[in-house]
């Protein structure tokens, strides 16, 4: 019935009604139903095909790595450090302030080495900047469970037995860490990490200790995984855990361009320049 072509025309008027410069959807690869809508019929062109990471929550803490501090920044800092090393990063939110003081935001992460800072002799971020250490890595945690609820289906009584006895061992058992299916075959919420980022030799590393972090502190608030979504070719990628049969190696991002005048000036039309090798994924677009 061409309803689906009629809500992207529409919303591209509103969009442009709007000051909007380039317009941009997300969709499955293999949705070719989807894909030609936008890329045949409405003019948008295939534009990046970043990751989409998830980690289950498991019935057991994830172990800290005591090789490495974790500072918990406030919201000025957190600002401050994703505007000074982040703002070039495609995607990034002109108003990451909004952002990282957003009630859903549950606080922005700093993962240095155990023989630099740590909670108590923290100096400040204007002193981090100033004398930065060889290696750190950053990652901010959104509260999707107050939005909204994920559920899988049609998972056959099989696999939800299996799924329910690693549960059961991980709980009486958890000195063993093993790898524990969440109840995700009822309603269920999650975190979002966005903002991954980092410098040096072991920035994989402390992005491994933050999503370490981060799983706890999902764990306790009752989630049943941690996603996040990064770019094909993002170096920390390495340092994220996450189970490839919830994940989805290669997302489709679509964009168009809705005008001849934008902002970029000399820059370019943003729709042909090559990808980067990292994104920022605005979480309150989930």
């Amino acid at each position: 019935m061409r309803i689906g072509l009629q809500l992207v025309r529409r919303l591209k008027a509103w969009f442009v009604e709007n000051g909007a410069e380039y317009s941009y959807m997300a969709t499955e690869n293999d949705n070719q139903a989807s894909v030609k809508l936008f890329t045949q019929k409405c003019g948008y062109s295939k534009f990046r095909t970043p990751s989409i990471l998830v980690q289950p929550v498991f019935a057991h803490r994830i172990r800290p790595d005591n090789r490495v501090n974790i500072i918990k920044l406030n919201p000025a800092e957190a600002e401050s450090l994703y505007r000074r090393h982040f703002s070039t990063t495609e995607f990034f939110p002109r108003d990451i302030d909004s952002v990282v003081n957003n009630k859903l935001n549950l606080g922005t992460f700093l993962a240095v080495p155990k023989q630099s800072y740590d909670a108590v002799s923290w100096p400040g971020i204007d002193t981090f900047f100033a004398n930065p250490p060889d290696s750190w890595a950053v990652l901010s945690i959104w509260n999707c469970k107050d939005v909204m609820t994920l559920e899988v289906r049609g998972a056959s009584r099989v696999k939800k037995a299996l799924a329910k006895t690693t549960r059961a061992v991980d709980r009486a058992l958890p000195w063993l860490h093993l790898p524990s299916v969440p109840q995700v075959f009822r309603p269920f919420g999650f975190h979002f990490l966005y903002g991954l980022g980092g410098e040096g030799p072991n920035a994989v590393k402390f992005i491994r200790a933050l999503c370490g972090l981060a799983h706890n502190l999902a764990k306790e608030r009752g989630c049943g995984v941690v996603a996040t979504e990064v770019a094909s070719r993002e170096p920390l990628k390495l340092g994220i855990p996450h189970w490839k049969s919830l994940s989805c190696a290669e997302d489709l991002w679509c964009i168009k361009r809705l005008g001849q005048d934008y902002s970029d000036g000399s820059v370019g039309d943003w729709t042909k320049s090559p990808p980067g090798l990292s994104i920022f994924v605005d979480p309150r677009e989930f």
